[in-house]
């Protein structure tokens, strides 16, 4: 079995986390699989496409019950970007969307001179510079870090998400993504 289920929604960066990931040295599948989601040591739920076609996809594969169960479980899930987004109980984007509901709180568009928000951000309090790519933002009380005023990480129970992309952060991000996946 892999030690990490990249979650497949039918679009995102899956690709760049797996090599990513191996880079690590971790093992990965990408997967909508219920089965594999509960039962591999480390889930991501990664960034990049619709929030719309992105829960489409995960209810119509069983793979947001799959997440929502594994972290009401006290499983491991790490949301990246759009994972993150799709993490909380609703969506502006597309016109209005139910998230997973897993992390309180809601998704708005940005309203920043620069949307959509692209490039290297410091991250507070972190202090590390990350890349971003987004053009909506989460409001919620989970929040922990944050970078230019807008959320870039939250936390709550055993789902961490962050909205920048550790797969395009250089040695930051690899730091980053080592340290998730060492801890548990």
């Amino acid at each position: 079995m892999s030690d990490v289920v990249i979650v497949d929604y039918g679009a995102g960066n899956t690709r760049s986390v797996q090599a990513t990931l191996g880079r690590l040295g971790y093992s990965s599948v990408v997967s909508a699989d219920p089965a594999l989601i509960a039962a591999t040591w480390y889930v991501v739920l990664p960034g990049v496409g619709s929030a719309r076609s992105a829960m489409d996809h995960l209810t119509e594969t069983g793979a947001a019950n799959a997440i929502t169960r594994r972290v009401s479980s006290g499983l491991p899930v790490l949301g990246i970007c759009l994972g993150l987004q799709l993490a909380l109980e609703s969506s502006e984007e597309d016109g209005g969307v139910v998230g997973l509901g897993i992390v309180p709180g809601r998704v708005v568009r940005l309203k920043d001179e620069r949307v959509p928000r692209l490039g290297w951000s410091i991250v507070d309090p972190w202090g590390e510079a990350y890349y971003f790519a987004h053009s909506f933002g989460a409001v919620t009380p989970a929040a922990v870090a944050t970078a230019e005023g807008v959320t870039a990480a939250v936390s709550h129970g055993s789902f961490l998400g962050v909205q920048f992309h550790p797969e395009k952060s250089g040695p930051a991000g690899l730091a980053f993504l080592d340290q998730c996946l060492s801890l548990v």
